[in-house]
């Protein structure tokens, strides 16, 4: 059979976690890179659709094909790695140190960054021709995307950085669901299907994401969206981040690990 029981896919989940750990600098940034510029483009195409059809739900549908491609490719996205590396550390893997676990969220913070950026500077140039035209319909959209989503949670203040923080919390439960779908079969189509449903969701309920903000609102700055670089990180890459990593941890990897793992049933069998 294709799918692996939790007790196989959870130890593969640690497994992965330890090789990401002992990665060379090059493979991780470069792997981070892709992974970054292929989700950003899924980003972009899922804008395109909403625009075109009219439908959120029809770009929450095909967004998937982004995130399915980078890992099946092998890429490693940061809120995969805030949940995989350090289940590695927990369960007390020959050399893996906490000094390791952040080196490895720190290398693939930066070439998730990189590679979205990348992306986000062919949108906009695309968009405006080279920038010697207004943007166009999904430029502006894209724009509008990252006003809303800054001074739209600090016009709330501390309710709006919470409110931010959850979204990203949630947003993490469900990538990282994504990421451990990778993992739960052998075979290509059980793959993608797994992985599928928790990225839709995710996508579908306007969660925050922090590489597809990392997409989304540099493009708006370069469009020249009426928010700072400044209003970005402090309203929400950071709180989004850190919320990414306290749902993908709290509800995904901790309690994976914790019950099929750190403490796995045992049958007593009688005398």
């Amino acid at each position: 059979m294709s799918y692996l029981v939790p007790s196989e896919f959870v130890t593969k989940m640690v497994d992965a976690g330890e090789s990401k750990i002992f990665m060379s600098t090059r493979d991780t940034v470069i792997r981070a890179y892709m992974a970054g510029a292929i989700l950003a483009l899924a980003a972009w195409f899922a804008v395109t659709i909403n625009v075109q059809t009219g439908q959120p739900l029809a770009g929450a549908i095909l967004f998937p094909v982004g995130f399915c491609m980078l890992y099946l490719l092998g890429f490693d996205l940061l809120t995969g790695v805030f949940v995989l590396s350090p289940l590695a550390w927990l369960d007390k893997r020959p050399g893996v140190t906490l000094a390791g676990v952040l080196r490895n969220w720190g290398l693939v913070f930066v070439g998730n960054f990189l590679g979205a950026l990348t992306v986000a500077f062919m949108m906009a140039f695309v968009t405006t021709f080279g920038f010697t035209q207004a943007p166009d319909k999904i430029g502006t959209v894209i724009g509008n995307v990252g006003e809303a989503r800054t001074l739209g949670y600090a016009a709330h203040g501390a309710a709006g950085m919470v409110t931010l923080f959850f979204r990203g919390m949630l947003c993490n439960w469900m990538v990282s669901t994504g990421v451990v779908g990778a993992m739960v079969s052998t075979s290509v189509s059980g793959k993608v299907i797994a992985m599928w449903m928790p990225i839709m969701l995710f996508f579908y309920m306007v969660f925050e994401h922090s590489v597809v903000n990392m997409f989304l609102f540099p493009a708006g700055l370069m469009l020249h969206a009426k928010f700072s670089i400044l209003d970005y990180f402090i309203w929400n890459e950071i709180p989004t981040a850190l919320g990414n990593l306290a749902g993908g941890l709290a509800f995904t990897g901790l309690t994976l690990y914790a019950t099929h793992v750190l403490t796995a049933p045992k049958r007593k069998v009688s005398a």
